[in-house]
């Protein structure tokens, strides 16, 4: 029988026959502190019951890791799905968006949650946990999985199906319930022994631990601004006719597409005048509207786009940019590794801001600052700026939101703008479109085409990024006047045709392989839809090109 070496993060190795599971070689692995949920094979993400076919590099994948907590999070949504199957078996639950520290679920017939259903769904979800059941991957025929689904009433993934013509379809099983496998599940629901379902408006939220601290569940804390984006993404939906990627497939496969994105960018568009139209009802006490999001959220396109609509509203918006206002580079703080950290509030000069803006705001002219990022220092633009009776500010930046960036505005002079792309698409009724892979796709593909940057070099420094804006952004986002959701859910099957490529330049000797590989498979549910059908307005624009806005 053949041998193959398995090699682990320690240097040791040990040779196995060809087909040996990756369960059957972890022993070299050492002790470990929790719970493993997956293993990296050649830098790639795979589930305990994979089988080990060549020489490879093997490394634990805890539940103490962000691959690892990604995984259960998962793997949880997985196993309420069988209980909730289990118990109500003429119901559909859906997998709704994060919030907080949860997934928020609902059944689709809207007749909403009690407590009592909620407490029974979440005891036998504990009696699954300690009956220890595994979760294994199991292969079936096209035509059987496409039969087990309909028979088992899940239209959802029925649709993705549709959109796949592979031979034999991977599935996920656990207690006689089956479903597809899009990335791999921890190995067994003894794993699951942390969450927590909590009633939640009418739907209930499943949440889970951080993976600093596997083993709690931290204090609730509402999220109402997401909620009311949830609720409204739903609206949308059903507007839309659209909630699942299988279903967006089916238009873009009926030649409706062009239709479908013309309603969409229409919705965002409206919901923009709105948010103009809210600013209008406080002209008496509003002089400065300010606009923050994470990163490749769309915010600049929504600041061009809502001083458009300002316009109309008979305002004279006047743009000022953040960036300009950054300390020279000899005074940037720098974070815990001893680099420059241009995320935090003091990266920008705070006192000379308000003084300009007081100045403004008092009848007087400033001139305004140009930070030059090549040398690292701000110098005067020569570009004088005198408000008039109808102008109003408009300033974007990761800190609008943060009250210690304008300390001496006084709150009902400020309406705060608070931009994400937070789709509302499901891959299947248990396995939610990602918001934050949207936004990952949406900054790689800019990163290259605007800035020069790999698919690898963009993965390498996003968890970065999440850093930056849990500490500077998330927090304040309920302090928000408005909520814009600017994601389009058309845009994934754009950004495909983009983020491919670049995600099949990352090799299996990178780190971030695991993730470019868990990106492709992702994209794979999706049919591809071309760029000449986005306008030349769309937010989309700001990240694949051709815009008819300046950035």
């Amino acid at each position: 029988m053949k041998q193959i070496k398995v090699t682990y993060a320690n240097g040791s190795s040990e040779a196995y026959p060809a087909g040996v599971k990756a369960q059957d070689a972890i022993g070299r692995m050492g002790p470990l502190e929790w719970p493993l949920a997956a293993v990296l094979v050649n830098n790639e993400l795979k589930p305990l019951d994979a089988e080990l076919l060549a020489d490879c590099a093997v490394e634990p994948v805890t539940i103490a890791t962000s691959q690892g907590a990604t995984t259960y999070r998962r793997s949880l949504c997985f196993l309420l799905a069988i209980a909730a199957r289990e118990l109500d078996p003429g119901r559909r639950l859906v997998a709704g968006m994060s919030i907080g520290t949860g997934f928020y679920h609902f059944f689709d017939d809207d007749k909403g949650m009690g407590e009592d259903e909620v407490l029974r769904l979440e005891a036998r979800m504990r009696e699954l946990v300690e009956r220890d059941s595994p979760i294994s991957v199991e292969w079936r025929s096209w035509a059987d999985a496409v039969e087990y689904f309909r028979r088992s009433s899940q239209p959802d993934t029925l649709l993705l199906l549709e959109h796949l013509n592979d031979a034999i379809i991977p599935l996920n099983e656990c207690a006689g319930f089956r479903d597809l496998h899009v990335a791999p599940l921890v190995p067994s629901t003894g794993v699951l022994k942390t969450f927590e379902l909590r009633p939640y408006r009418g739907g209930l939220l499943l949440r889970y631990p951080h993976k600093e601290e596997p083993d709690k569940i931290r204090p609730f804390e509402d999220d109402p601004v997401l909620y009311s984006i949830a609720k409204e993404t739903r609206e949308r939906s059903r507007v839309l006719g659209v909630s699942s990627v299988g279903a967006l497939n089916r238009v873009n496969g009926s030649k409706g597409i062009k239709d479908y994105i013309q309603v969409a960018e229409a919705l965002q568009n409206k919901k923009i005048a709105g948010i103009a139209d809210q600013v209008a009802a406080r002209s008496g006490s509003v002089k400065v509207v300010l606009i923050a999001g994470p990163s490749s959220s769309g915010k600049t396109t929504t600041c061009k786009k809502l001083s458009i609509q300002l316009k109309v509203m008979g305002f004279d918006p006047v743009a000022i940019s953040l960036d300009d206002y950054f300390v020279d580079r000899e005074r940037t703080p720098r974070d815990e590794s001893g680099e420059y950290d241009f995320e935090c509030l003091e990266a920008l000069d705070v006192e000379y801001l308000n003084d300009q803006l007081v100045s403004l705001f008092e009848g007087g002219e400033i001139e305004l600052p140009l930070f030059d990022f090549k040398s690292g220092s701000r110098r005067a633009s020569g570009r004088k700026l005198r408000l008039g009776e109808r102008s109003l500010l408009v300033m974007e930046g990761i800190h609008g939101l943060n009250d210690r960036l304008t300390p001496r505005i006084p709150r009902e002079s400020k309406f705060k703008v608070y931009v994400s792309a937070l789709t509302q698409l499901n891959l299947d009724d248990h396995n939610r479109v990602s918001t934050t892979d949207n936004r990952l796709l949406r900054r790689m593909v800019r990163d290259y085409n605007f800035r020069g940057h790999s698919a690898q070099a963009t993965l390498k420094m996003w968890p970065s990024v999440g850093r930056g804006e849990r500490r500077h952004i998330f927090p304040f986002q309920n302090s928000a006047d408005a909520a814009f959701n600017s994601a389009l859910d058309y845009e994934l099957g754009v950004l495909k045709i983009y983020a491919e490529p670049l995600l099949r330049t990352v090799k299996p000797t990178a780190a971030e392989y695991s993730e470019a590989r868990r990106l492709q498979a992702f994209l794979d549910a999706f049919a591809p839809i071309p760029a000449q059908s986005v306008p030349r307005d769309s937010i989309l624009r700001e990240f694949i090109g051709d815009s008819e806005f300046k950035y």
